[in-house]
């Protein structure tokens, strides 16, 4: 890992992390850009295009804002020990960095490493069958892998040409901090797909799957398993983050930093983790407001703690997570989290419909994002589409079949099942929930209700003898469904009395 020293202040290119006396210090990500850049010239002159073009990449801004960057990046760094600052201005070019320096100043390879985002190797995934000239379906694989990839704002993807990297690690994946490789089996019309996400720092898997497939259109294949494969680890590097940050930092830390650290808490699903992690959130979105990510993230957990019953203000909470959401998508556009945390705030808010035109916003962006799917399939079954929200809500479930929240989507499906006259899945699906968390109060009305709906009268008596035993908070997030449908209020209410009342 590249470090440059100068003064008590050490940076660290690969990481993107300044520290201080050994401690990080809260940098905004545009600031850690432009440090970059002004490091790396070693002191010549940098103008204000090149730095405007790293820190804004892609984006017109004017030149107002860099000023207040290089403001703010000279108060925390405060003045050398003769006095001077650290970044000096010159006239009609640019600036520079005036201080002294030690440590290597030889050019990283690969990915901008002032990019604090988690780096991600994508190995060439290998091929074993009885016929020659069979290359083609491991590296499409790999190709599609990479390119679905690449849809995700949150972490960047490098590309090694030998699944030797894996074992020689630091050198060949150039600091990459997890690495996907696996192995395609093919025998008749038969394919065996393996993939595993490992840690490279200390080998572990951190996920591993195995696909069994028919061999009918080898592209749609191809788009098929890239889909799943990419759908399921992206979750698991979420959680692998979110778990990082709460273990490594004391004292001050970034705004991503705090994003990561309110995601942990966010994923325990309970009511003090959503409002730990609102907190984080909240600070993150202060202490960087041009983080995209920290908004989108507000949006999110303001909406979970009104699905879930833990609000004490649900319109103000909503009110909230609607201005995060809209902040979020403002600076990202690109970012299907942003499109996702606007759909699922809209959903809470009374606004299905817009709710589901920012969900197919973030399919849009990327067809494998698996909560864009299940958003959707949210918002149609709030919006009264009950027939055309159960395809979305099980690709969802497909794609992502190991989030902590599962359990509320499962629910969600069986009742969009349940309501455009499929009970029989329903029941599978109210089951399915209850695996997921037994004791969970709303699998028990949603079993009931399909049971009575197939004419199981004693099977729906006993699940409605079970929903005096469930927490009334935990049925918050289908109360949308019932207020914006009276209709199918109805329906759900008339099977209930007929399951409580039957003999």
């Amino acid at each position: 890992m590249q470090r440059l020293i100068f003064g008590p202040f050490v940076f660290e290119f690969a990481r993107g992390v300044l520290l201080r006396d050994g401690r990080p210090v809260p940098v905004n990500q545009k600031g850690v850009r432009l440090l970059a850049v002004l490091l790396r010239a070693d002191g010549e002159p940098v103008s204000k295009a090149a730095l405007m073009d790293a820190a804004w990449p892609g984006t017109t801004v004017e030149e107002s804002n860099l000023s207040v960057q290089i403001a703010a990046l000279r108060k925390l760094l405060g003045v050398a020990h003769d006095g001077v600052e650290w970044i000096a201005t010159v006239p009609r070019v640019g600036y520079r960095f005036a201080g002294a320096v030690s440590g290597t100043d030889a050019p990283i390879e690969g990915p901008d490493a002032a990019d604090v985002r988690p780096l991600i190797a994508v190995l060439p995934f290998g091929i074993v069958s009885e016929e020659a000239g069979k290359e083609y379906l491991a590296e499409g694989i790999t190709d599609d892998i990479i390119t679905a990839l690449a849809r995700y704002r949150w972490f960047r993807v490098v590309v090694r040409g030998s699944a030797s990297a894996l074992r020689e690690k630091a050198a060949d994946l150039l600091g990459a901090r997890y690495a996907l490789h696996g192995n395609v089996r093919h025998l008749a019309e038969r394919l065996r797909i393996s993939a595993q996400l490992v840690d490279t720092r200390d080998g572990a898997h951190l996920w591993v799957e195995r696909y069994d497939l028919a061999m009918a259109d080898v592209f749609a294949i191809q788009d098929e398993i890239a889909e799943r494969v990419v759908g399921a680890i992206e979750p698991e590097l979420l959680k692998s983050e979110s778990r990082l940050a709460v273990a490594r930092h004391t004292g001050n830390i970034t705004a991503w930093d705090l994003v990561r650290q309110g995601m942990w808490h966010f994923h325990k699903v309970t009511r003090e983790g959503h409002r730990a992690a609102r907190e984080l959130f909240r600070r993150a979105c202060a202490t960087d407001p041009n983080l995209s990510e920290a908004h989108a993230w507000l949006g999110r957990v303001s909406a979970g703690v009104i699905a879930y019953g833990w609000s004490d203000d649900p319109v103000a909470d909503g009110r909230e997570g609607t201005q995060a959401a809209t902040r979020a998508v403002a600076l990202d556009p690109r970012d299907p989290y942003a499109h996702y945390a606007f759909a699922i705030v809209s959903c809470y808010s009374g606004s299905a419909n817009t709710g589901a035109l920012a969900a197919q916003s973030a399919i849009d962006l990327n067809p494998s994002f698996a909560l864009g799917h299940l958003v959707l399939g949210m918002a149609r079954l709030f919006d009264g589409d009950a027939a055309r929200a159960a395809a979305p809500l099980r690709h969802g479930l497909t794609l992502n079949p190991n989030d902590p929240q599962n359990v509320a989507w499962h629910i969600l499906l069986a009742y969009a099942e349940l309501l455009s006259e499929v009970p029989d899945k329903a029941l599978e699906s109210g089951n399915r929930a209850l695996s997921l968390r037994p004791g969970f109060g709303p699998a028990f009305e949603l079993l009931s209700c399909s049971a009575m709906a197939l004419g199981q009268r004693d099977v729906a008596r006993r699940w409605a003898a079970r929903m005096t035993e469930a927490d009334g908070t935990e049925g918050h997030f289908i109360t949308p469904l019932k207020a914006n449908n009276p209709d199918y209020a109805a329906r759900l209410a008339a099977l209930l009395t007929k399951a409580t009342h039957s003999r």
